[in-house]
C-alpha cells in the first residue's frame, strides 16, 4: 500500500517512515493464489508500518477463524517439536521478534501454542490478533490458542483492550471479538506428559475429563474450574508448603493459591510431569518452580512473553521450546514501538488540561486584587494616569451607585477570583495526576469521578483510588516483580519418558 505522501517536505521526524493512508485491499489481503486465505506475510510488513484493515475483511478474516476454533475441543493433543508463547499483552512489535526463526521460529516451519492473553495493557492488541488469526488460517495444524484471563469482557473493559476497538474500529467490533475468544480452547497436553494452561489447576480439577466437560462457550464464571483454569497461581514459596493444599487467591480477588501437595496429587494421577502456565510477569520471561528439589524436574514452569512489559519492567520475554524430548527456554529482548498517548487520546485533547490551565492562570492575574506589580516598570507617569483614573472610577460610583451596590460588586468580583483559582487548582491536579485520574476514572462504576476530588487535589485521589482497590486486584499480581540474581541463565531439560526422570543442565548467558 502506497504510504502516506509529503509533498511540503516538512515531515519532522524523516526517518520515521509514513504509516499507510488506507486500509489494506481486499484484493491484496485475500490474494486468489491463496484461496481466500490471508497474505499473513503482507499483513505482518503493513502492521508494522501502522496500517489499517477495514471492518469488512477484519469480520471476514475473525469468522473465518472462528471456524476453525470452534471444531476444536476444550483439550488439545500436541508433540514435539513445539514452541509455547506466555503473555503478549498487545505487544505486536514484541511478537514479530518472537516469530523469527532465531527466537521462537519461522511460523511456515514451526508448530506454536499460545497460553493466551493476547490482549490489553499494551496498544496494539488489534494488530496482534490479526496477524495470529491469518497465521492461524494459513496453518490451521501446527497454530493453537488457549484461552487467557484477559480474553473476557470484563477485563477488557477495565483495561484498555475495549478502549482500543472503539478508538480503530467500534462497539459492533469489540462484540465481534468478544465471541470470537469464547470459542478458544482452555488447555493442551504436550507429549502426553505436560498439562498447558493459562493460569492453573483446580480443587475442581480431578481429571482431564473434567476439562473436557465444560461448556467453554461464553464469558468465564467468577469461580469453578473453568474459572481456575485462567485464574489460580503457584504459591510463592520455594518448597511450595502452604497449610493445606488450596488457599483462596486474595491477589487476583478470585480462585486460589495452590502449592507442591495439590500439584503433585494431581500430576501423578493423570501421569504428567509438569504444569506449564503463564498468566505472571516474570524479570527473566520464565519461572522453574522446582518445588521437589534443585535436581528434580520443576512442577510447575511459568512463562512470560511481554519483554519490557507495559513499557516500564526492563524484563526479558521468553518462549519455550520443545525438542526431541528437550525443554529450552530461549529469551528475547523487547522492540521499540510508535509511541501513542495515553488511552488513544488525540493530541487536542490532551493538550486541553495544559491549554486551559494556561487560560485561567491569565484569567487569574487579570482580575488579581492588588499591588503585585513589579516596581522597575512603573514610572511617574504610570502613576498620575493610574490615580485619575481611580478619582474619576469615585466619581462614577458615587453618581451611579450606591454604597450596597458597591459592596455586591466587590463580592461579586471575590467570587470570580475564588472561582478562577479554583479553576486553577483543577487543571493543575489533571495536568499532574492525569494518571491516577484516568486509574480513578476507570474504577468508579459509572465512569465518572467523585464530586470534588479535583479541588481537594493529590491527596484525595489517593484516598479514592483507596476505596476502588478491590476492582483491580484482580490484575494488580502483574506489578509485583520477583527479585532475582544479576546473571541471566538458559535452561535446557532433557526428558525421560518412559521413568519421569529428569536431568537439568543449567548454562549461563
Amino acid at each position: 500500500m502506497d504510504l502516506l505522501k509529503d509533498p511540503a517536505n516538512d515531515r519532522h521526524v524523516k526517518t520515521l517512515q509514513a504509516p499507510p493512508h488506507r486500509p489494506l485491499i481486499k484484493s491484496l489481503m485475500f490474494p486468489d493464489k491463496l484461496k481466500n486465505k490471508p497474505d499473513w506475510k503482507l499483513l505482518k510488513d503493513h502492521l508494522q508500518k501502522e496500517g489499517r484493515v477495514s471492518k469488512e475483511d477484519l469480520f471476514k478474516l475473525v469468522g473465518d477463524c472462528n471456524k476453525l476454533l470452534k471444531n476444536e475441543g476444550n483439550v488439545i493433543y500436541l508433540q514435539d517439536p513445539l514452541t509455547v508463547v506466555g503473555d503478549i499483552h498487545g505487544q505486536y512489535y514484541d511478537l514479530l521478534k518472537l516469530i523469527e526463526a532465531k527466537v521462537g521460529g519461522n511460523p511456515e516451519t514451526t508448530k506454536y501454542l499460545f497460553l493466551g492473553d493476547f490482549v490489553d495493557r499494551g496498544s496494539y492488541s488489534i494488530e496482534v490478533l490479526i496477524l495470529l488469526y491469518s497465521i492461524k488460517l494459513n496453518y490451521p495444524n501446527t497454530v493453537y490458542f488457549l484461552r487467557g484471563n484477559h480474553e473476557c469482557r470484563q477485563l477488557t473493559a477495565f483495561f484498555n483492550f475495549k478502549d482500543e476497538c472503539l478508538y480503530k474500529y467500534d462497539q459492533e467490533t469489540y462484540d465481534m471479538l468478544m465471541d470470537s475468544f469464547d470459542l478458544f480452547p482452555l488447555a493442551c497436553i504436550i507429549n502426553s506428559k505436560f498439562i498447558a494452561i493459562h493460569g492453573g489447576i483446580s480443587p475442581d480439577l480431578k481429571s482431564l475429563e473434567d476439562i473436557k466437560k465444560l461448556d467453554r462457550y461464553h464469558e468465564p464464571p467468577r469461580s469453578g474450574l473453568f474459572c481456575d483454569l485462567l485464574w489460580s497461581d503457584p504459591v510463592d514459596q520455594d518448597q511450595g508448603n502452604m497449610d493445606g493444599q488450596w488457599k483462596g487467591n486474595e491477589v487476583r480477588g478470585c480462585s486460589w493459591f495452590f502449592g507442591n501437595e495439590a500439584a503433585s496429587k494431581f500430576l501423578q494421577k493423570n501421569n504428567l510431569i509438569s504444569i506449564i502456565r503463564a498468566h505472571e510477569a516474570q524479570i527473566d520471561g520464565y519461572k522453574m518452580h522446582r518445588w521437589h528439589g534443585g535436581k528434580d524436574f520443576p512442577v510447575v514452569i511459568t512463562i512470560f512473553s511481554a519483554p519490557n512489559y507495559c513499557d516500564v519492567y526492563n524484563n526479558k520475554g521468553a518462549v519455550i521450546k520443545f525438542e526431541n524430548n528437550t525443554l529450552n527456554i530461549q529469551q528475547f529482548q523487547y522492540t521499540p514501538h510508535p509511541y501513542l498517548l495515553p488511552n488513544f487520546m488525540d493530541i487536542f485533547t490532551w493538550s486541553i488540561p495544559f491549554v486551559a490551565e494556561k487560560v485561567t492562570e491569565m484569567l487569574y492575574n487579570l482580575l488579581q486584587v492588588g499591588d503585585q506589580v513589579d516596581e522597575e516598570e512603573v514610572n511617574e507617569e504610570d502613576i498620575k494616569q493610574f490615580k485619575e483614573l481611580t478619582q474619576q472610577n469615585k466619581q462614577f460610583e458615587k453618581q451611579t451607585s450606591t454604597g450596597s451596590n458597591t459592596a455586591k460588586n466587590t463580592e461579586k468580583l471575590k467570587k470570580k477570583i475564588i472561582f478562577v483559582a479554583n479553576m486553577i487548582k483543577m487543571q493543575k491536579t489533571l495536568r499532574e495526576q492525569s494518571e491516577s485520574i484516568i486509574q480513578l476514572k476507570g474504577a468508579c462504576p459509572d465512569k465518572r469521578l467523585p464530586r470534588g476530588v479535583l479541588t481537594a487535589g493529590k491527596s484525595a485521589i489517593m484516598d479514592a483510588l483507596a476505596d476502588f482497590n478491590l476492582a483491580r486486584k484482580a490484575d494488580i499480581v502483574n506489578e509485583k516483580m520477583p527479585t532475582v540474581p544479576q546473571t541471566q541463565q538458559q535452561q535446557s531439560i532433557s526428558i525421560n519418558k518412559t521413568t519421569n526422570s529428569t536431568k537439568s543442565n543449567t548454562k549461563k548467558k
